[in-house]
């Protein structure tokens, strides 16, 4: 008898070792100062919450790596953070699992506009915004014109190495009104207008690939002025090395968790992303990185000085442009085609 107790126990407790091994997720972002705010702000609470294990990973938005898992059918990713235009164009292609708001119990009216898509919800609000170094210019920039004109700010200038938001910042800075920059750019006349601007200061253009990489740039004295991701420019940062940003021109858009079509444990994956868009796991992300809650009830329980510094302020969100990601769902191929090709020249 005490021996069939010893033998029930042990079985109980590997069947609770199994459930408690297959509760943990793999959870896949862009790393950095973004990811620790994650682990503070989602990860850390979840896992005192469930107890269960959230396994981190990083990438820098490669879908080629999402695609190959699901081609061959081997994804070993929960939930991976995704922008806008990919998750758009990987949920045309199939990449991604369809995630209804009312399988996770929110509701679309508590969230900024266009958060909630088919394959992904978003979790964050991020810009992508014009930022300098104060020590190394006599005077401010103001907007991308001044970041095109290098005989009044000379030295090097940091661009992503991708057309998005590259090119759409070439228009601005060639006169082109905010609002019109997406009928601009899905022109051959606006493409070509855009990387004619560009050829103005390709010869000064140092390429970032990755979201830290232009802050550490900046504060290296390697460039004088960069577009940066908002949240990757810490308070900390900008007074020690004297680093500022210019919200006049941004580009904001989302930044979505989406599930791989395949994945396994996805009714977990499901109640682990419905507990990130939670107000109070949304409240304190944004406290701990310059990026936007996607819930507007997160707004409510911040301090009025900390939504100042957010990219949804609403004095922020009016001097910039929304990203139009199904314009690069659309047209992203064709056009990052030719600027490899443009960039590699």
């Amino acid at each position: 008898m005490i021996n069939a107790l010893k033998f029930a126990v042990l079985a109980t407790g590997i069947v609770t070792a199994s459930q408690t091994l297959a509760a943990d997720l793999t959870v896949v972002s862009f790393g950095g100062a973004n990811k620790d705010a994650q682990v503070k702000a989602f990860y850390k609470p979840w896992q005192k919450e469930e107890g269960s294990k959230i396994i981190s990973g990083e990438y820098n938005g490669e879908m080629a790596k999402v695609k190959a898992m699901v081609d061959t059918g081997s994804v070993s990713w929960n939930a991976v953070e995704v922008e806008s235009a990919e998750l758009a164009r990987g949920c045309d292609e199939g990449m991604f699992e369809t995630l209804d708001p009312a399988q996770i119990g929110i509701d679309p009216k508590d969230f900024v506009p266009g958060a909630i898509q088919p394959c992904g919800i978003g979790f964050l609000v991020y810009s992508t915004v014009l930022a300098y170094n104060t020590h190394k210019l006599k005077e401010a920039p103001t907007g991308w014109q001044d970041f095109w004109d290098v005989e009044k700010f000379p030295g090097k200038r940091g661009l992503r190495k991708l057309a998005k938001s590259t090119l759409e910042f070439a228009l601005i800075a060639d006169g082109v009104k905010p609002s019109e920059v997406y009928t601009t750019l899905a022109t051959k006349a606006g493409q070509d207008r855009a990387f004619a601007k560009l050829d103005q200061i390709k010869p000064y253009i140092q390429w970032w690939e990755a979201g830290a990489q232009p802050p550490q740039f900046l504060a290296a004295g390697d460039v004088v002025m960069s577009s940066v991701y908002n949240g990757r420019l810490s308070a900390e940062q900008k007074k020690k090395y004297g680093l500022d940003l210019v919200w006049n021109g941004g580009i904001y858009e989302f930044d979505s968790w989406a599930i791989p079509r395949g994945a396994s444990q996805q009714d977990k994956t499901r109640e682990f992303i419905a507990f990130t868009l939670q107000p109070e796991q949304q409240k304190n992300f944004a406290e701990h990185i310059d990026y936007g809650a996607a819930n507007l009830g997160a707004m409510d329980l911040l301090d009025k000085a900390r939504i100042n510094e957010l990219p949804t302020a609403p004095q922020n969100l009016a001097q910039q442009v929304p990203v139009d990601a199904l314009f690069w769902a659309d047209h992203g191929e064709q056009l990052e085609q030719r600027f490899n090709a443009w960039s590699s020249r």
